[in-house]
């Protein structure tokens, strides 16, 4: 019999037998990230998936917000809880397109999300696995990670973003 301890702890989930269906998530995401795009917020899209269906999404909207809370994930966790009754989300997959702040990796904690399927990597806040390795953690909750599902696609909105701002004057 495995402790409750155990059947938390985080692990990579493979991605080859439910790829197609990580693409096609992964992509809504990618919708919501280019939504974002055009209001001039940092391009990042969420979907929260509970048994096979997207039940909430969200996208990056702290400048227009003016609330710093304001992440794509936050949202997507707000509206999935709104939607199935419940603060605590276990049985759901966040998809993310790219990897998640430590402001967002407490919220999917706190959430009991089981899985985070995100995009590319976040070299300057990325708390799952870039700036901090959320498996080192100390936590009361763990989750499932599947980092690279379209990688290039999400990092490339990001990145075009970027560069396209520093160009502007």
């Amino acid at each position: 019999m495995v402790s409750a301890r155990e059947e938390t702890t985080p692990r990579s989930v493979p991605a080859a037998a439910d790829e197609p269906v990580h693409q096609a998530f992964m992509r809504q995401a990618l919708e919501g990230a280019r939504s974002a795009l055009h209001i001039g917020e940092v391009p990042i899209g969420a979907v929260v998936v509970f048994r096979g269906e997207a039940v909430a999404d969200g996208f990056n909207q702290p400048r227009g917000t003016q609330d710093p809370t304001g992440h794509a994930e936050i949202i997507a966790l707000r509206r999935a809880a709104r939607a199935l009754g419940n603060y605590r989300l276990p049985g759901t997959t966040l998809y993310v397109t790219l990897e998640p702040c430590l402001m967002c990796v407490g919220a999917i904690v706190n959430a009991r999300v089981t899985r985070v399927v995100y995009g590319a990597d976040e070299p300057k806040f990325g708390a799952i696995r870039s700036v901090l390795d959320v498996e080192k953690l100390s936590l009361n909750h763990r989750f499932e990670v599947l980092p690279g599902v379209l990688e290039e696609d999400c990092r490339k909105l990001v990145v075009d973003f970027f560069q396209f701002q520093r160009k502007r004057p």
